[in-house]
Order: structure tokens, then sequence, then C-alpha cells
């Protein structure tokens, strides 16, 4: 059991070290995201119609 104490200080004391991200900073975290994911599903959808198209011309 003093294992799982101490090793509870530790994590506590080591989270206490941290710098956590502003206010602002995690706003333009969540904008960077955001915008990225709607590139990346437009580009994946320009392709999966593009690929539709090509089947269909084939078969």
């Amino acid at each position: 059991m003093s294992k799982v104490v101490q090793f509870v200080k530790e994590s506590y004391a080591e989270l206490r070290k941290v710098v956590w991200p502003g206010r602002d900073d995690v706003v333009s975290s969540v904008k960077v995201v955001i915008v990225s994911t709607i590139i990346i599903a437009a580009a994946l959808g320009l392709v999966d119609v593009l690929l539709l198209f090509g089947i269909r011309a084939i078969f």
C-alpha cells in the first residue's frame, strides 16, 4: 500500500510542474484541428467521388 501512496504523491508533484496552456493557446489549437479536419474530409470526399465516377465509367 505504501507504493501506491508514494506513486500518488509523486504523480501529484509532477503535475504541479506542468505548465498548462492558456485559454488563447487552447482556442488556437482547437481552430487548427477543426480547419485541418475539414480540409482532410473535403479531400477524402473528392477522392471518393472521383473513384466512384471512375468505377462507374469502367463498369
